[in-house]
């Protein structure tokens, strides 16, 4: 017997553990060995993370998929494993060594602090998979993997050396997201924009040796000088003061008649304080209708002046150190030889500053000359490490680059011609734009951390990039001996003595990117480089389940990948890109804000089945998603539902009979529930193949509470009470049957509670032959009734009317109203003779007439062509209650109008927050929804809206 109500807790751990024993959610399993396969590989969460809801909706997500693919007997293989995400995992083990008073990194060395990292990951680095069992994921767990196992390893060492060898990889001085707190070069995914309010300061330029020139101040109609004045000296504007002894030049548009002269005579600046000269340069870059149009251009600590370094062969000097000091010792060039005396002293007491004192004495420096022209308050985003907080430095330095635009190329065209795409089809614009215009991947990291970059470094500097060391030492003894370093005899000697040839070569000290390793997932995973039957039978993958915010970083990479290393084969056919959960009132979650949160929280107090459902039945396609507790709560109530639903049916005998035939039902009742239950079948699996998974779960919520449990069992309920024995049998088994059908239909949403009333359904009934889990798809064919659709769509359809007049005319609950049927024809009468009970009783009548015309006085409806009249006069005051909703309607205009003003107005466009414009939005939306029912009312009263 089912216990009164489904206790999530007590059951859910019980119920994973029997999948886990059954080996249920493992790939290759032999009865599937001629099954189609389906691969998703899951995007390998952080090892030093924790479950949040981004990760609960992505999950939740793959997993209805893989579920749902299970049960239509395909060959699915969950592909699951962690990151060991270099940056964040080593400073989790750098601040537990700092917490114990255990020596730091640097004490420790290199080798030491490696195995204390495995140590820690070994022992503490699985919460998240825990936590993903938790979520009921049914991920193929005998085939964990870890982006730095061993396997993986090999295949990162083969593709960093192959890329090398085809040119694809290479070593430059370029730009990139310093990290001063960890002395590492960052992705930009690791940067965190954050608004800061400081300052413009406006810097006065002198000309070189002193020469003026007319500077035009105003123009006539063509554009024409009109007035000038005679400077000698360019002001240029800056939020970074500490950057200015690194400027080479100062840059103005090509077409600003201002400065056409002084580009035409290639004039120049002495740059302040340093006294170097540096030219003026023409580019686009400057925006003439921004401050003077003159800026100054620092190409090694700012990506757009980099770019503009470029493009007119500027010198590059570096003015910071690695912990973003200001350093002038090594730049030869730095100084000009006429900067003596008080200026000199002024210039070198700036030597080894942080960038905060640098900016200050700078911008005094140049006040006390004379040279400040003036100072804006001014807020701007700042980059800051997302780990460390400390704001990020654009910083010059040597790394590790991959030519991205080259591997772009087939990326680009494999969704460009179809062979894989995205599902919403808009973020292929996105894809294709960050494609097009893609930089060089800097994949080299300055931690200790992650797969060592497999280059070595000879004597003469010579870099030898093999996948072991016994490969670049024999690449380095032949190019020694080539290059007369060495002579044969002692490159034979070397080859043997592994003593003597320690100093020949020196390893690179940096790691690789993350996302490096983590490109290589989808086939990495499946054993490759080696030729295994894993990788020929489940690549190419057949969805991918992410976030928007790494296509670039993520999804782009992989197809570069995969491309280049599998024959030209995309890493999946599908790209499903998910939305943000937010807060219930359209906020961005943060911990800031204090409005996290915790998807474990949920589970723990709603149930795991609760939380999928509410995701799912959320995730429409392009929207972010809203979450409420009210809302895990209802669908907690949705459980309830079901769970008493399956105890009404086992009280009233409704056991499981192997010899039921749906196709033989002959009442209209039953024959109307099974015709149902396959359209909400067709429903659920047209919605999940086309990735739209609210609209599956809302079907499914519609089919079992709204026509199984409220329409289904409560027209049933005088069978089971007594009546017609057959007939009664005939409703046992069907109920029976569409309950075991709305198991299927509801378990890849709700797992838990669906397997659990599998199992426990069976008493009174035939044995199950397998798990929920394994169980065949729900696949109803030929029970269309559309004469028993007729039928019990038009009772509840009446009902549903009947009972909206209720509400909307403030009929009292317990009041019994009459009905009269308009104009009725024979079928009308007989359907009403056959249901006249259900009528009474579910729409609260006192009883039921025909009449030629409707009855003055009352409300009438339209059901499925047939008027039917609610006499309402004497039971409510038809002329109070007109006035009553005229008085509604003008509240509900009165509410969007205002809403109309707040979104006609474009300040509070640009000034509210994203989620307070949407919440206005869904305000004007509710508000025209409760007008167009109470115009429908005044309608129904005869009264016009």
């Amino acid at each position: 017997m089912l216990d009164n109500r489904f206790d999530p807790a007590a059951v859910e751990d019980r119920i994973y553990q029997t999948w886990l024993d059954a080996d249920a959610f493992k790939a290759g399993r032999p009865e599937r060995a001629g099954a189609d396969p389906y691969c998703i590989v899951i995007p390998p969460p952080n090892v030093t993370g924790s479950l949040h809801m981004g990760h609960a909706l992505n999950n939740t997500l793959q997993d209805i998929l893989c579920r749902f693919e299970r049960m239509r007997g395909k060959d699915v293989l969950w592909q699951v494993g962690t990151d060991h995400a270099g940056i964040a995992t080593q400073m989790v083990v750098e601040r537990q060594l700092a917490e114990r008073q255990l020596p730091g990194r640097r004490e420790l060395g290199r080798e030491a602090f490696v195995e204390r990292v495995w140590k820690w990951k070994e022992e503490s680095g699985g919460t998240i998979i825990n936590q993903l069992k938790k979520l009921g994921a049914s991920c193929d767990w005998s085939r964990e993997r870890f982006t730095m196992d061993e396997g993986l390893s090999r295949a990162v060492l083969k593709v960093f050396v192959q890329l090398y060898k085809e040119g694809l990889i290479y070593k430059d001085k370029r730009l990139v997201n310093w990290d001063p707190k960890f002395q590492s070069a960052i992705s930009d995914l690791e940067v965190l924009q954050v608004e800061v309010k400081g300052h413009l300061w406006h810097f006065r330029y002198p000309l070189a040796d002193g020469v003026t020139y007319p500077h035009p101040v105003a123009f006539d109609e063509n554009g024409q000088p009109t007035e000038f004045e005679t400077r000698d000296y360019i002001v240029v504007a800056t939020t970074r003061p500490e950057t200015m002894l690194g400027d080479t030049a100062v840059a103005v548009h090509p077409e600003d008649p201002r400065y056409q002269g002084l580009v035409a005579a290639g004039a120049k600046v002495r740059l302040p304080l340093v006294g170097r000269l540096i030219p003026i340069v023409a580019d686009e870059y400057s925006d003439p209708t921004k401050g003077t149009g003159a800026v100054k251009i620092t190409p090694a600590h700012d990506f757009n002046d980099f770019e503009v370094g470029r493009r007119h062969d500027l010198p590059m000097i570096n003015v910071l150190d690695a912990e973003a000091r200001l350093t002038l010792a090594g730049n030869a060039d730095f100084l000009d030889d006429a900067v003596t005396g008080a200026d000199l002293d002024a210039v070198l007491a700036l030597e080894g500053q942080s960038r905060e004192a640098a900016r200050k004495a700078i911008v005094s420096l140049m006040e006390e000359r004379g040279l400040l022209d003036r100072i804006e308050p001014h807020t701007n985003m700042v980059p800051h490490g997302d780990r460390s907080n400390v704001v990020i430095e654009p910083w010059l330095t040597d790394q590790w680059y991959v030519d991205a635009h080259t591997l772009a190329q087939p990326a680009l065209a494999a969704v460009r011609e179809g062979r894989a795409g995205f599902v919403p089809k808009n973020w292929e614009k996105t894809y294709f734009e960050w494609l097009e215009n893609i930089q060089p991947w800097c994949v080299s990291r300055q931690l200790w951390w992650g797969h060592q970059i497999p280059a070595w470094y000879g004597p003469d500097g010579t870099v030898f990039v093999e996948e072991t060391e016994e490969e670049a030492v024999a690449a380095a003894l032949a190019h020694c001996v080539q290059a007369g370093i060495i002579t044969d005899a002692e490159a034979k000697e070397l080859a043997v003595n592994a003593d003597k040839r320690a100093n020949l070569i020196t390893r690179d000290e940096d790691v690789l990117d993350t996302w490096f390793s983590s490109a290589l997932w989808p086939f990495s995973t499946l054993g490759w480089p080696d030729e295994t039957p894993e990788l020929k039978r489940y690549y190419p993958t057949s969805v991918l389940i992410t976030g928007f915010d790494i296509i670039f970083f993520w999804v782009a990479r992989m197809m570069m990948m995969g491309l280049h290393f599998m024959d030209g084969e995309v890493p999946f056919k599908d790209i499903y890109i998910h939305a943000l959960v937010r807060d219930e009132k359209g906020a961005k979650m943060s911990k800031s804000k204090g409005n996290v949160i915790d998807p474990l929280d949920l589970v723990g107090k709603y149930g795991a089945d609760a939380l999928r459902f509410t995701l799912a039945a959320m995730a429409a396609q392009g929207r972010d998603i809203k979450l409420a507790t009210s809302r895990v709560e209802g669908y907690r109530n949705f459980a309830t539902k079901l769970w008493n639903a399956a105890r009404f049916a086992e009280m009233n005998g409704c056991g499981r009979d192997p010899a039921f035939d749906p196709h033989k039902v002959e009442t209209t009742l039953n024959r109307w529930i099974l015709g149902e239950t396959q359209r909400a079948g067709l429903e659920i699996t047209e919605a999940l193949e086309a990735y739209k998974f609210n609209e599956a779960a809302g079907a499914a919520y519609r089919f079992v509470w709204n026509i199984f449990c409220d329409w289904y069992l409560e027209l049933a309920k005088p069978v089971f009470t007594g009546g017609d024995a057959q007939w009664m049998a005939e409703t046992r088994a069907t109920t029976a049957f569409v309950l075991d059908e709305i198991l299927k239909l509801l378990h890849p949403f709700m797992p838990f509670l669906t397997e659990e009333l599998w199992a426990r359904t069976t008493e009174g009934g035939a044995p199950r032959t397998s798990l929920l889990a394994l169980a065949a798809w729900s696949k109803l064919d030929g029970m269309e009734a559309p004469e028993a659709e007729a039928e019990i769509g038009w009772l509840v359809d009446l009902v549903t009317e009947i009972r909206s007049v209720r509400a909307e005319m403030n009929v009292p609950a317990g009041a019994q109203i009459p009905l009269v049927l308009v104009g009725a024809n024979a079928l009308t009468i007989d359907r009403v003779g056959a249901w006249q009970d259900a009528l009474v009783r579910l729409a609260r009548l006192s009883a039921i007439a025909f009449e030629p015309e409707a009855p003055a006085g009352s409300v009438q409806v339209v059901v499925r062509g047939e008027t039917a009249a609610l006499p309402l006069a004497g039971i409510i005051d038809m002329d109070a209650e007109a006035a009553r909703l005229s008085k509604e309607l003008a509240k509900a205009a009165d509410d969007i109008a205002k809403v109309d003003a707040k979104l006609g107005n474009a300040d509070f466009i640009r000034r509210a927050p994203e989620e307070v414009i949407e919440e206005q939005r869904e305000r004007r939306e509710s508000a025209e929804a409760r007008a167009a029912k109470i115009r429908e009312a005044l309608v129904r009263l005869g009264k016009a809206a």
